[in-house]
């Protein structure tokens, strides 16, 4: 995740985090999937979800902003991922219906 930059369009600040925090170069233009207002977090936010479905591995540019990152299946997602995660998970690997809520 991250944030859109003064002068970034969401699709640039999207390959720019991917590109800093997990190091993955997607091979085509990904995919919006859903966008979410995260209101009740931050006034005024919204939570877009891209999904990037090939990639090269590279080294992650920054890493001071995470504190890890990893690579797990979809399906069985670590412990401790946020709810809104969790969410967007299940709407995009386990079909379920697609809320406007973060």
């Amino acid at each position: 995740g991250g944030g859109v930059e003064r002068g970034e369009t969401t699709l640039l600040a999207l390959m720019r985090e991917l590109r800093e925090e997990a190091g993955v170069v997607p091979r085509q233009p990904p995919r919006l999937v859903s966008v979410h207002s995260n209101h009740l977090n931050h006034p005024g936010d919204h939570v877009l979800v891209y999904r990037v479905d090939a990639w090269d591995q590279i080294t992650a540019t920054q890493r001071g902003e995470i504190a890890e990152a990893a690579f797990f299946d979809p399906k069985a997602p670590p412990e401790g991922v946020t709810g809104g995660t969790g969410r967007r998970l299940a709407e995009l690997f386990g079909g379920a219906a697609v809320s406007e809520e973060w």
